[in-house]
């Protein structure tokens, strides 16, 4: 009965996979590194070697499929509670039985990581839409507060449209920044970011913009409820469109109320 403990990092966590497999053990946990559960199991640190890894990564799509191994890559993203050890078993099941185990929707391990990788692929897709740059200095920068570890998963699209510029959209959640200048992209760790007090020219793009997202609204149809389906309102918090000056008495400014979305005009 062991657990393992590694530095939380996807090439870990396949380390993690190839030390059960040469040592013969199966652990009863597999705890990141940054993570303070403590274990009521003898702990093992695994060392993260990039042979290992790459190992362990070729032989997903080998023995699996490259189905299964873009789902435990997707699957790792996912801010599911110990989803290290449901990816686990998946690889476990998926060495065992082949490329049919990730169409085993009634099983319990398949099912939950399907999921769990879908409401990963979805949030990204959103903030996709709902991501909102300033300048800095020179600079794009954006922050977001996901529920999932969408940076890797947004890299590539924000890396193409916006290829010739410098940008930062940093993960205040998880603490990690995506860093792009034209020809290189990185994820690095990030303690903290915060955004400057606007200067003139970018206060008046954030007003041009407001302007615009108000003027395409329909008093007549605004619909909360909708805009809430569409727009869940923990985006809000990021997005200039609903950074709206306060009245004195904390309410919001009448011409905020009819606010409302390309998608609302169709409710």
């Amino acid at each position: 009965m062991v657990a393992y403990r590694y530095d939380g990092s996807f090439d870990g966590f396949l380390c993690c996979v190839f030390e059960s497999y040469i040592r013969r053990e199966v652990p009863v946990q597999i705890l990141p590194e940054e993570e303070a559960q403590v274990s009521l199991y003898p702990e093992k640190w695994i060392e993260t070697d990039p042979d290992r890894a790459e190992r362990v990564y070729t032989s997903l799509s080998r023995k699996i499929s490259p189905e299964a191994r873009e789902l435990v890559e997707t699957g790792f993203l996912t801010c599911l509670p110990e989803r290290e050890r449901l990816l686990y078993r998946f690889i476990r099941m998926g060495y065992q039985h082949g490329a049919q185990v990730t169409s085993w929707l009634a099983d319990d391990t398949v099912s939950t990581l399907r999921k769990a990788a879908f409401s990963a692929g979805h949030e990204a897709h959103l903030l996709t839409g709902f991501l909102r740059f300033s300048e800095q200095n020179g600079t794009l920068a954006a922050i977001i507060t996901p529920k999932n570890r969408v940076l890797p998963l947004i890299l590539e699209h924000f890396s193409s449209r916006f290829n010739a510029e410098t940008f930062l959209i940093y993960d205040k959640t998880h603490h990690m920044a995506l860093v792009h200048r034209p020809g290189q992209d990185a994820i690095l760790p990030m303690e903290h970011f915060s955004l400057e007090e606007p200067d003139e020219t970018e206060r008046q793009f954030r007003a041009l913009w407001k302007q615009f997202y108000h003027t395409i609204g329909i008093e007549g149809r605004y619909n909360p409820k909708c805009r809430m389906t569409h727009m869940p309102k923990r985006y809000w918090e990021n997005m200039t469109e609903f950074l709206e000056p306060a009245l004195p008495n904390g309410k919001p400014r009448a011409d905020a109320l009819f606010s409302s979305t390309n998608r609302e005009r169709l409710c």
